[in-house]
């Protein structure tokens, strides 16, 4: 098993998880920063209004005067003090009969900027007629008129500094709070969640119910605690499921007294082994085991006694074969059965002459038998070759005549079915 998935997994997850948190909070701070733009658009445009009125205002009596006057030393002095202001782009005050007595404006006059006209495009224009006291019996009298005009791209210049401000501000908050969220989000969610991800990778799956359950400090009552016992509950369940499993494998596979292969693993074995033998062209073998007088035993030693020797008997003759190629089965009563692939007649004659001494090496007494004073087992062998093909049926027919060969020549023996010459 692969150690570096968590850590993939850890990478992609806390990386998809810092861009969304980032994401969201630069959308948000793209919306308040727009909100508080619109604010400012409409607090600035009050302010250069307020300003401006104010500026009209001051200057009204010193302009109505030099009108009255029609001194334009003096509404010089009064014009180029307000034309002197950044954000002001024409100046002009004129007498009772619209003659200008003094005028600013810029040698080269820019024009405004789409953004110019939408922001401060209704509110650049002031006109203020010029009204002169006479005396107290007579009402104030129109002289002339003071009008500006406003340097909306200066303005606007002005606005966009104070956007670049917010925005940059905004900006720097989205990153400030969307690395606060990460870190919060990745210690209390995406860490525990991590820790169940590497627990399920390191689960061996034939074991499940043995997984490395983690511990979540301070998750024991939420979501998260609540998965990983559902997981601890399911992964438990599931190797439940897998015990039952492998013990009605059992049961299906394996005699129940002796603990080796029954009749229906037999047959299943002896088909495949049958199968590759024809197709690889090589030899295969089975030996049949009777266990001498059984009857008898069982009959004065008692079945209980009986099964013992069984169980016995099993595991003297495993001891001779190789479990991890050949196969050893309960055939039926105190009948057993060797299959061996690979091996050749004088092979299997080898493995029957030990089988046949594992079951003396045991040294049961039987003092009923009518051949030995001790527990015997007789042995027929058949084999296959290349040069000698059989069906499976012949192979145990074959087999099965040299085992009541070897009862009739006397018990305790091995017979072996010669190839003709």
């Amino acid at each position: 098993m692969s150690i570096t998935k968590p850590y993939l997994a850890s990478g992609r997850l806390t990386l998809k998880q810092a861009l969304l948190t980032l994401l969201i909070a630069i959308l948000i701070s793209l919306v308040s920063g727009s909100i508080e733009l619109l604010g400012h658009a409409s607090s600035m445009r009050e302010d250069v209004q307020k300003r401006t009125l104010q500026q009209l205002a001051i200057v009204n009596g010193a302009a109505a005067e030099a009108a009255f006057q029609l001194n334009p030393d003096l509404a010089h002095q009064i014009a180029f003090g307000l034309f002197s202001n950044s954000d002001i782009a024409h100046v002009a005050i004129r007498d009772d009969f619209g003659r200008a007595l003094a005028e600013f404006y810029p040698t080269r006059p820019a024009a405004a900027s789409w953004l110019s006209q939408r922001l401060f495009g209704d509110i650049v224009n002031h006109d203020m007629p010029l009204r002169y006291y006479i005396g107290s019996d007579m009402p104030d009298a129109t002289v002339g008129d003071i009008s500006l005009t406003l340097d909306a791209d200066y303005l606007t210049q002005e606005f966009l500094e104070r956007s670049y401000e917010v925005v940059g501000r905004s900006v720097v908050e989205a990153f400030l709070l969307s690395g606060l969220v990460i870190a919060l989000f990745h210690i209390f969610i995406t860490r525990p969640l991590l820790k169940v991800h590497a627990a399920i990778t390191q689960t061996d799956p034939a074991r499940p119910g043995q997984w490395p359950k983690p511990s979540l400090k301070g998750h024991h009552d939420d979501e998260l605690g609540h998965l990983v016992e559902s997981l601890d509950h399911l992964l438990n369940a599931f190797q439940s499921g897998l015990e039952q499993r492998d013990h009605l494998h059992q049961l299906s596979q394996y005699d129940g007294l002796t603990g080796v292969a029954n009749r229906r693993h037999f047959d299943m074995f002896i088909a495949q082994q049958w199968q590759w033998a024809h197709r690889a062209k090589r030899p295969l073998s089975v030996i049949f085991i009777d266990i001498d007088n059984f009857k008898e035993f069982n009959d004065h030693y008692g079945h209980a006694m009986g099964d013992d020797t069984l169980r016995a008997v099993a595991t003297a003759l495993n001891q001779c074969i190789d479990p991890s190629r050949d196969l050893l089965a309960r055939y039926g009563g105190e009948e057993f059965i060797c299959v061996l692939p690979g091996t050749a007649s004088a092979g299997a004659l080898d493995v029957a002459n030990c089988l046949r001494q594992a079951v003396l090496s045991l040294a049961i007494p039987h003092v009923y038998s009518s051949t030995h004073s001790h527990l015997t087992a007789s042995m027929g062998v058949a084999s296959m070759s290349a040069e000698r093909p059989l069906s499976t049926d012949d192979l145990l027919s074959l087999a099965d005549q040299q085992l009541y060969l070897a009862k009739r020549r006397g018990r305790n023996r091995v017979e072996i079915h010669e190839r003709p010459a």
